[in-house]
C-alpha cells in the first residue's frame, strides 16, 4: 500500500513557493507514514519468519546441538582409549573444556557434560562460571562507575545483566531527579519558558483538532441508528488517535469525513502548522524509537549480531544463509568425528590445531 498523501500540502494556484514550515508539513506526513510502513512490515514479516525459523532451522539447531555434545563425548573416549603423546592429550583436553563449556554455556544443565568438563578441567565448571560473572561483574563496575552490591543472586550472565540493567536505571533515575531539583531552584531561561509555551501550544493544537472531530461524530447527537453505530465506530478511532497523539491520524479523519481539505492545511498560518509539525516530529520519533525496539528483539531472539543493517522485506534471506551455514557446520561436525576413528588423521589435526593456537597467541602476545 503506498503511502498516503492526501494531507500533502500543494503549491498554490499563483505558484508561489511552499513556506519551510509548510514543506516540512508534508515531510513529516511521508516519514510517518514511511516508518508506519516499516513497522507493520517487521510485525508482518517478524510472524512470518518465527513460523519458518521452527519449521525450518529450529530442527537443524537441535541436530547441531547433538553433533556437538556427540563431539565432546567423543573426545573424551579419544582420551581415555588412544595413547597420546603428552602435548596431543594436552590439547585434546583444551578442545575438549572449549566445546564442553560452549555447550554448556548454551544449552543449561548436562550432567554428562559437565561431568566430562569436570574430570578434564583445571577448575569445575560451576566454579569456573562463578568467577568468570565475578570477573564480569568487576569489569561492569569498573567501566559504569556502578556498585552492583554484594555477588548473592548473580549466579549466570542473565542475572548479572539485569542487576547491570537495574543499576543503570537507578541511576538515570537519580540524575533526573536531580537535574529536576537543581532545574526547580533556579529561574527559567527565556529559552526554556519559549520552549514550554510551544509544547504547551503543540499540544493545544492537538486538542482543538480532537475537539473538532468530538464535536462532530458524537454518536449521542444522532438521531438516525445506522450513522449513529458509524458515528461511534468513528469516535472510537477518533479517541484511540488522541490517546496516541497521533495528529496524522486526526487529521486524516478530519479529512475522511470532510471537515477539512487540503486548502485548510495550505491556509493554515505558519504559528499553527509549527505546532503540528513539533507534534509530527514527536510522533515520528516514537514510531522510529519502536521500530528500533522490535529490530532489537528480533536480533535477540534469533542470535543475529548487532550493527548488522536488516530489512523486514527481506527476512528470507537470513533463513536462506543459516540453513546453508548449519548444513556447511554439520557436515564439518561429522566429518570431524570420522576423522577421529583415524588416528593417523587425528594426529594430524591436533598438529594443525597447536600450530593455529601458538599463531593466535603470537597475534596478541604484547609489544
Amino acid at each position: 500500500m503506498p503511502p498516503n498523501t492526501t494531507l500533502q500540502v500543494s503549491p498554490s494556484a499563483d505558484g508561489a513557493a511552499l513556506t519551510p514550515a509548510q514543506k516540512r508539513f508534508n515531510t513529516l506526513i511521508r516519514q510517518i507514514e514511511k516508518a508506519r510502513l516499516t513497522l507493520a512490515s517487521w510485525n508482518d514479516s517478524s510472524a512470518s519468519f518465527h513460523q519458518a525459523y521452527h519449521a525450518q532451522l529450529a530442527p537443524l539447531r537441535a541436530e547441531l546441538r547433538d553433533g556437538h555434545r556427540q563431539w565432546v563425548l567423543a573426545l573424551n573416549t579419544a582420551l581415555e582409549q588412544r595413547a597420546w603423546t603428552n602435548s596431543e592429550r594436552r590439547t585434546l583436553r583444551e578442545l575438549l573444556c572449549e566445546a564442553a563449556g560452549e555447550l554448556l554455556d548454551a544449552c543449561g544443565d548436562d550432567a554428562e557434560v559437565k561431568a566430562v568438563f569436570d574430570l578434564h578441567a583445571e577448575v569445575d565448571f560451576d566454579t569456573e562460571q562463578r568467577e568468570r560473572v565475578r570477573a564480569m561483574k568487576h569489569m561492569a563496575e569498573a567501566m559504569t562507575g556502578l556498585d552492583l552490591g554484594d555477588e548473592g543472586g548473580i549466579d549466570s550472565d542473565t542475572d548479572l545483566f539485569e542487576r547491570l540493567r537495574q543499576g543503570m536505571q537507578a541511576q538515570a533515575e537519580a540524575e533526573e531527579a536531580q537535574r529536576n531539583a537543581k532545574a526547580a531552584g533556579r529561574r527559567k531561561t527565556p529559552a526554556q519558558q519559549r520552549r514550554e509555551a510551544e509544547a504547551q501550544q503543540a499540544t493545544q493544537s492537538v486538542r482543538e483538532v480532537y475537539r473538532k472531530l468530538a464535536s462532530a461524530l458524537h454518536p449521542d447527537r444522532e438521531v438516525d441508528a445506522r450513522q449513529r453505530e458509524e458515528k461511534t465506530a468513528l469516535m472510537q478511532r477518533v479517541n484511540q488517535a488522541y490517546e496516541a497523539g497521533d495528529l496524522l491520524a486526526l487529521l486524516s479523519l478530519q479529512l475522511q469525513i470532510e471537515q477539512i481539505d487540503t486548502r485548510d492545511i495550505a491556509n493554515a498560518g505558519e504559528q499553527r502548522l509549527k505546532h503540528y509539525n513539533k507534534v509530527l516530529a514527536e510522533q515520528l520519533a516514537e514510531l522510529k524509537a519502536e521500530i528500533e525496539e522490535v529490530e532489537m528483539q528480533f536480533c535477540t531472539q534469533f542470535g543475529i549480531g548487532p550493527g548488522r543493517r536488516l530489512n523486514p522485506r527481506q527476512l528470507d534471506h537470513i533463513l536462506e544463509s543459516s540453513n546453508r551455514q548449519w548444513l556447511a557446520e554439520l557436515a564439518r561436525q561429522q566429518r570431524e568425528l570420522r576423522m577421529l576413528n583415524d588416528h593417523a588423521a587425528t594426529r594430524r589435526w591436533l598438529k594443525r590445531q597447536r600450530q593455529l593456537r601458538r599463531e593466535a597467541e603470537f597475534s596478541f602476545a604484547p609489544f
